[in-house]
């Protein structure tokens, strides 16, 4: 199994930045993927960006040139760094990674962009 942590977010100012971070522990060489996902007031879960463990990022349309995808193996950690933050950014975090055995989340963590 692989238990996967968030820290980060808070508070910030529309056009301010926020750092991300998903830690990995338990069984993390099977992990194959670590995404970053969102929950939006009304809206269903959606997919803010991709990270394979060969190092390949992919990131959602409405998020690219403001965030950046990036992991850290040593520390068994990937962080989202979110700059250029806009109101509709607002929502849950949440980290999920694919393993060899399956799916594991994150309990999510609260970004609020606002005045």
């Amino acid at each position: 199994q692989v238990q996967v942590v968030e820290f980060g977010g808070g508070l910030v100012q529309p056009g301010g930045s926020a750092r991300l971070s998903c830690v990995a522990s338990g069984s993390v060489s099977s992990i194959l993927t670590v995404g970053w996902y969102r929950r939006v007031a009304g809206k269903a879960r959606e997919l803010v960006g991709t990270i394979s463990n060969s190092g390949t990022t992919n990131l959602a349309d409405g998020v690219k040139g403001r965030f950046t995808n990036s992991r850290d193996s040593t520390r068994n950690t990937v962080d989202l760094q979110m700059n250029s933050l806009k109101p509709e950014d607002t929502g849950v975090y949440y980290c999920g990674t694919i393993t060899l055995t399956g799916g594991y989340w994150g309990q999510g963590t609260q970004v609020t962009v606002s005045s």
